[in-house]
C-alpha cells in the first residue's frame, strides 16, 4: 500500500497570526491516518474516518468565480464544514488534489457509503437546508403584514377625510382650522432643482414657516425665487398650490394600491417558501441529487398576481361587493388552484425507468416502471430501424474521441450507425462522430447528481457506461435516453446473434 498522504491546511493569512501573539489559534486542518483535526479560534475538534459517511464538495457562484469548499457527513446525520480546504477558482489543480488526498484517507481509513463517489453540492442540489429559503420569505411577510394592518387602514380614513373636507370659513375656529382646507398666499424663497433628479424641492413660504415641497423636475424649473402662490393647507400641511407658471397637488398613495403592494410580497414570498418545500420534498434522496426546479410554482404566482392585483386596486374594500368581482375571485381562485396542483405534479421526483440488463452491474435501482416504456416508443423505434436519421438532444460528459473537447450537443441514431455525436441538431451527417457501441457496457442509469454539471438540465437522466475501463456519461431526457438505451440494446442483441450464428459455423 502507498503512504498516507498527510494533508495540511491553514489560512491564507496564517502566516501572520504569530506576529500578532496568535499563531497556536490560526485555523487550519490536518488529516491523517487518525482522522480530521480541525483547529480554530476557539476549539480543536478530531473527527475519526470510521464517523464519516461521506467528504462533500460545496460549489457556490459568484461574480469572478466559484466558491467551493469541503464539509464531512457524519453517521449520526451532522455536517461539519471544514475551515480548509477553499477556492474561489472555476479550475484549481491545488484544491482538487487536497480534496483526492482526503478521499485517500477515507477510502483507506474509513467506510466511505460511496467510495468511487464525490458528493458535489451546488445551488440545484439537496443538502440543503430550509434555513435559507425561509430567511428570503418571513421578511417579506412582515412587510407585508405591516401595510395590511397599519397603511391600508391609515390610508382609508385618509380618503374619507380628504373627500369629506371643506374650505374654511370666518367663522371656523382657530383649534378646528387644521381639518378644513385653508388657503394662504405664499412666495417661492427658494428652488433646489438638479436635472438627473426625477423629483425636485420648492421651499414655499406661507404664513409664520417655511415648507419644503418636493414636485416634479419641470414645476421646479418652471418657478423661481419671488413668485407668488396661492398654498392650500391640510392638517398642517400644504396639500396644493396654485401659482402663474403651474400648479401641484400632494399625490397620496390609494388604499388599493397599497393592498396590491402587500399582496405582491406575499406571492413574492411564496416562490422561496416553494423552494423550501421542494427541499422537503427531497429530503430522502441523496444530497447531492438535483432537484426538481421550483419555476412551476413561480408561473402560478405569477398568473394569480395578473387577476389578483388588479382586483386589489380597483377594488380594496368591497372585492366580494358585486356579482363581477365575486366571478372574478373566483375563477381567478380556482386557476391558481389548478395551477398550482400542475406544478405540484409536474416538480415531482421521476426516478429512472429504463432496466440494465441481467449480469450488468448496479440494475437494482432501476428495476421500476419498465413495461410502459417499451410499448410507447415502439413506433418511434421503427424510424430509426429502418435507417432513418434521428437527432435527439443529449450529450456525452467526457471527452472522448467520439466527443473531444465535449463538442457534442446532439446524439444521432440510425442513419449507418447505431450511435453517433453531433455538434448540431441537422439535418447532415457534418461533423458527426461514431460511437464505439461495440465497447460500451451500461453500468445503471440515475437522476442528475451536482458533479454532472450546470449544463445538464435538471429534468435529465444521466446514463453510466464502461468504455473499455474508462467510465463514461451520456445525459438526455428519460424518453430520449430510454430510446438511445433501447437502440444499443438492439445492437447488443444483434451482435450476440452474429457471434452466436459465427461460433455454429
Amino acid at each position: 500500500m502507498a503512504e498516507d498522504p498527510h494533508p495540511t491546511h491553514r489560512s491564507g493569512a496564517a502566516h501572520r497570526w504569530p506576529f500578532a501573539g496568535l499563531g497556536s489559534t490560526a485555523p487550519g486542518v490536518h488529516a491523517d491516518a487518525g482522522g480530521v483535526r480541525c483547529r480554530g479560534a476557539l476549539r480543536r475538534v478530531t473527527i475519526p474516518w470510521q464517523d464519516v459517511v461521506a467528504l462533500r464538495v460545496h460549489r457556490a457562484p459568484m461574480k469572478s468565480g466559484e466558491r467551493r469548499r469541503v464539509s464531512l457527513l457524519l453517521r449520526d446525520g451532522r455536517v461539519r464544514s471544514l475551515p480548509r480546504p477553499r477556492s474561489y477558482r472555476i479550475t484549481d489543480p491545488e484544491f482538487d488534489a487536497e480534496v483526492e488526498a482526503l478521499r485517500v484517507l477515507h477510502r483507506r481509513h474509513g467506510t466511505p457509503a460511496e467510495p468511487d463517489h464525490l458528493h458535489v453540492i451546488t445551488t440545484r442540489t439537496g443538502g440543503h437546508g430550509v434555513t435559507g429559503p425561509i430567511a428570503w420569505c418571513v421578511p417579506l411577510l412582515l412587510v407585508a403584514m405591516v401595510i395590511s394592518l397599519w397603511a391600508v387602514p391609515n390610508s382609508l380614513a385618509d380618503e374619507r377625510a380628504w373627500r369629506a373636507v371643506v374650505p374654511c370659513t370666518a367663522a371656523t375656529p382657530l383649534a378646528e382650522r387644521g381639518e378644513c382646507l385653508s388657503t394662504l398666499p405664499g412666495v417661492v424663497v427658494r428652488t433646489d432643482v438638479h436635472e438627473r433628479r426625477k423629483y425636485n424641492s420648492l421651499y414655499v413660504s406661507a404664513g409664520r414657516k417655511t415648507d419644503r415641497i418636493r414636485v416634479a423636475h419641470e414645476t421646479a424649473g418652471a418657478f423661481a425665487p419671488g413668485d407668488r402662490l396661492e398654498v392650500t393647507f391640510w392638517r398642517g400641511r400644504p396639500r396644493a398650490f396654485t401659482g402663474a407658471h403651474g400648479q401641484w397637488h400632494e399625490h397620496r398613495s390609494p388604499a388599493g394600491q397599497l393592498l396590491a403592494l402587500a399582496v405582491a410580497l406575499v406571492l413574492a414570498a411564496g416562490y422561496p417558501a416553494a423552494r423550501a418545500v421542494q427541499r422537503v420534498r427531497g429530503r430522502r434522496l441523496p444530497d447531492d441529487e438535483v432537484l426538481p426546479s421550483a419555476l412551476p410554482f413561480a408561473g402560478a404566482l405569477l398568473v394569480t398576481a395578473l387577476w389578483l392585483l388588479p382586483l386589489c386596486v380597483l377594488h380594496p374594500t368591497d372585492m366580494l361587493g358585486s356579482p363581477t368581482t365575486t366571478t372574478w375571485a373566483v375563477v381567478g381562485a380556482a386557476v391558481t388552484a389548478g395551477l398550482l396542483v400542475l406544478a405540484f405534479h409536474v416538480s415531482r421526483v421521476r426516478p429512472p425507468r429504463h432496466t440494465v440488463r441481467a449480469g450488468d452491474a448496479d440494475n437494482t435501482e432501476n428495476t421500476e416502471n419498465t413495461k410502459d416504456t417499451k410499448d410507447t416508443h415502439d413506433a418511434d423505434d421503427t424510424v430509426t430501424a429502418d435507417g432513418e436519421a434521428v437527432f435527439l438532444s443529449a450529450r456525452f460528459l467526457e471527452a472522448t474521441e467520439y466527443n473531444p473537447h465535449h463538442f457534442g450537443t446532439h446524439v444521432v441514431l440510425g442513419g449507418g450507425d447505431v450511435l453517433a455525436v453531433s455538434p448540431h441538431a441537422g439535418p447532415g451527417r457534418f461533423g458527426v462522430h461514431r460511437v464505439p457501441v461495440e465497447r460500451l457496457t451500461l453500468l445503471r442509469v440515475r437522476r442528475v447528481r451536482g458533479g454532472d454539471g450546470d449544463e445538464v438540465s435538471r429534468g435529465w437522466h444521466v446514463a453510466e457506461f464502461d468504455d473499455a475501463g474508462t467510465p463514461v456519461r451520456l445525459s438526455a431526457a428519460p424518453d430520449d435516453l430510454a430510446r438511445i438505451l433501447r437502440a444499443l440494446e438492439r445492437a447488443a442483441a444483434a451482435g450476440e446473434d452474429t457471434e452466436r450464428a459465427r461460433s455454429k459455423t
